[in-house]
């Protein structure tokens, strides 16, 4: 493959990668090769690149929002190759904002890293959890030497037999921001051990769980932790989907019987769907909807015979400034939603979790209707009208 000394990030040395794989393999690229993102542009997003894909783009909406950041009404960009999702994702949102809006709220905001320190007794082990956080000051002052935005907010040692797994939380302000916190965190563990506080240790250990699903994630470790909710008439809910209160619950209960026999960490019909097409749609880090589909769809018949709504994602993580939100489109699809640079990420997260209750709410009204497979087959590729 050609090598450059600038790592190859113009015009010239992309295209002439690109027809070197083309002479490789016998395909030729010329959509691939007609890329909108400038090549330079590119570095520090890819290595070796050829050019761009291109995604097909929808709008869902109108969803009225009552958050503490994003307040009105908002068009949702979300790019996917899957027929009948963003009309499920529609049809939710306006039965929601003829509903009255839908109301979310964030309560926390941080990212974590968990570096594992390993020590030769069970003594060593405990002694070094136990006087950590004596330094916690020094600590912040190493962490927060290598950020201009990250904060160190608090620590929380875990012992394990003779290892302590330690728990680093930050803030990011408005980046995903794991790259940061992670140099932030060796810096940190440097320290400890040029200190002899303790002998070695590992910048990762897994409890962290990042791009990866576990329980831990329901603690609200990584991310924002968001509630979003609404309360929709029975009559509204007739209208739009063909279903009663009680039916969406039926069909609730049912899924969490199986969701607690496969033994699956959190309860949500397809949060997945929703935070994959919005994340690409708006540059985000698309692995990390492993991390941020794990939450609860939760309904309640109410005592007035309407039904309660709410969606609560623990370990929602997006960003508005960094990685791939300036690459491309996903600076216009942010701008779309107002939610562009910074100040932006506790907006796009309230937008973010008010979309997926109308994801939620369209499957299940689905699935109790008896439509499922007929909205596939009329949105779909099977037989698209």
């Amino acid at each position: 493959m050609p090598r450059y000394t600038d790592q190859g990030y113009t015009e010239k040395h992309v295209r002439e990668r690109r027809e070197w794989i083309e002479r490789q393999t016998g395909v030729k690229l010329p959509l691939v090769g007609a890329s909108a993102i400038p090549a330079e542009q590119m570095r520090g997003n890819i290595e070796n690149p050829i050019g761009s894909v291109q995604m097909p783009l929808g709008i869902a909406g109108p969803l009225l929002v009552h958050g503490e950041h994003a307040q009105g009404t908002f068009y949702v960009p979300m790019a996917t190759t899957e027929g009948a999702l963003v009309r499920s994702y529609e049809r939710g949102m306006v039965m929601l904002t003829r509903a009255g809006g839908v109301t979310p709220r964030i309560y926390s905001d941080q990212n974590v890293v968990s570096p594992t320190f390993s020590f030769d007794t069970v003594a060593d082990a405990h002694r070094f959890a136990r006087e950590l956080p004596a330094h916690v000051d020094a600590l912040r002052a190493r962490a927060e030497g290598t950020t201009t935005h990250g904060r160190l907010l608090r620590i929380e040692p875990r012992p394990s037999g003779r290892t302590v797994i330690v728990n680093f939380y930050y803030y990011t302000a408005d980046a995903q921001g794991m790259n940061m916190i992670v140099k932030a965190t060796e810096a940190v563990g440097e320290w400890l051990v040029a200190q002899g506080i303790a002998p070695r240790f590992a910048v990762f250990s897994g409890l962290s769980s990042e791009k990866r699903a576990s329980g831990f994630l329901l603690t609200g470790a990584k991310g924002k932790t968001v509630v979003a909710g609404a309360r929709i008439a029975g009559e509204l809910l007739q209208t739009y989907m063909r279903v009663t209160p009680a039916q969406v619950v039926a069909t609730w209960h049912d899924a969490v019987i199986g969701h607690l026999q496969a033994n699956a960490i959190g309860f949500n019909a397809h949060y997945a769907n929703g935070l994959t097409a919005m994340f690409i749609a708006c540059g985000q880090d698309v692995a990390n909807v492993v991390n941020a589909a794990v939450g609860i769809t939760d309904y309640e018949v109410t005592r007035q015979g309407d039904l309660s709504a709410t969606v609560t994602l623990p370990s929602l993580t997006v960003a508005t400034v960094g990685g791939g939100t300036a690459l491309g489109t996903s600076p216009e699809c942010l701008r779309l939603l107002g939610c562009a640079g910074s100040g932006g990420a506790p907006k796009f997260a309230e937008i973010v979790a008010s979309a997926l209750l109308g994801g939620e709410l369209s499957m299940a009204a689905a699935i109790a209707s008896g439509e499922f497979v007929e909205a596939h087959e009329t949105y779909g590729r099977n037989r698209p009208t």
